[in-house]
């Protein structure tokens, strides 16, 4: 049986590299494309192209391994349904449940790999491709930092802190402007709940300016509402934004926590968070959809119509995924149930499929 094993693994794998490998390339030659007029019109150096690309490889896997390993289970049982050996191996007393077994173990640890690949390497190759694209080719000041969960912003002679910064909305919380004299003593300092970007200027809600004399007396001043000058636009802070897919799930957890103990919403970043756990699952779920068809194949005989109705359905879950995980950052569904939705609807398909197969 070792020897079996070893044969269907080697088969496994050898079209899950090929496929993987293709995947990769395809993903590059199409960002190149979408991204050559951009390094083009800024002048980009072949170091600074070739850096972004090596960078962005860590992303492409993370986001085609799944597809991969569909297309690779789709393949070999299909390949091995096609000259007879799936006969063969059931006419000598083998089951196709244990036939399935070494495609199964292969998915059981690259769903443990895609999980900590994410958390690990993903996260950084993120962040170090937007700072190549913002900061190095199209020459954008990085002045801040996201450093404890907090965005750290240094402006002409002032200093900003912001809690939070919700990209999509355009909206700081949390914000502290301490705006310096030439040797550093404290100008004014600004406190304010939040602000807006709206019609081209910042409007502060909730705040309170402190205005200091040459004494460092201070003058109180406090608004509901008011249009602050800063020259920086929602740009500039995006640069250095830390968002969910920057950050790997310890990480997010722990900002979570944070932003949750000061009052914030965090409906939107649960739903990343739980996201982050139930995407691995979905090399499991497909290898078996990948499997169910293929084997299948060898009793009905059509197999191309098995890869292309396994390939429907496996690509199916991306669609399906995203927009449950839109549903669950808008509030409509439970963060829990956005996250795991496509996986439990999926993981039904695949359950009942697998079961089939004896029948």
């Amino acid at each position: 049986m070792k020897l079996l094993d070893r044969y269907l693994l080697k088969t496994f794998l050898s079209f899950f590299v090929i496929t993987c490998v293709s995947f990769i390339g395809l993903y590059l030659i199409v960002d190149f494309f979408q991204r050559f007029r951009m390094f083009l019109s800024n002048d980009a150096t072949a170091w600074q192209m070739a850096s972004y690309f090596l960078y962005s490889i860590p992303l492409i896997i993370s986001l085609v391994l799944p597809a991969a390993i569909l297309l690779a289970s789709l393949l070999t049982y299909s390949s091995l349904s096609k000259f007879s050996e799936i006969t063969a191996m059931k006419a000598n007393g083998i089951s196709l449940y244990r036939i399935s077994l070494p495609a199964l173990g292969v998915a059981a640890i690259l769903s443990i790999f895609l999980f900590f690949f994410s958390e690990l390497v993903a996260p950084f190759s993120i962040q170090k491709t937007k700072h190549i694209v913002k900061v190095d080719v199209q020459k954008q000041k990085n002045l801040g930092v996201f450093k404890q969960n907090e965005i750290w912003y240094r402006s002409h002679n002032a200093i900003y802190n912001f809690k939070m910064f919700d990209v999509e909305k355009n909206i700081l919380r949390g914000i502290t402007i301490n705006h310096l004299h030439p040797d550093f003593t404290l100008k004014t300092r600004i406190d304010a709940e939040r602000a807006e970007w709206q019609n081209n200027s910042w409007v502060f809600f909730n705040l309170l300016v402190t205005t200091f004399d040459q004494n460092q007396v201070p003058f109180l001043e406090w608004s509901n509402k008011k249009v602050i000058d800063m020259p920086e636009k929602p740009d500039d802070f995006k640069i250095i934004q830390k968002d969910a897919e920057k950050m790997g799930y310890f990480e997010l957890n722990k900002y979570i926590k944070k932003i949750r103990s000061e009052g914030y919403d965090i409906s939107r970043y649960l739903v990343d968070l739980y996201g982050k756990i139930a995407y691995p699952f979905v090399t499991f779920i497909l290898v078996i959809i990948g499997m169910s068809f293929s084997l299948r194949s060898e009793r009905s005989g059509g197999v191309m119509q098995s890869v292309g109705i396994g390939i429907f359905i496996g690509f199916s879950y991306w669609i399906v995924h995203a927009f449950s995980m839109s549903l669950g950052k808008s509030g409509m569904l439970p963060a829990f149930l956005a996250a795991w939705a496509s996986n439990l609807l999926f993981g039904g398909i695949a359950a009942y499929l697998f079961y089939r197969l004896r029948t």
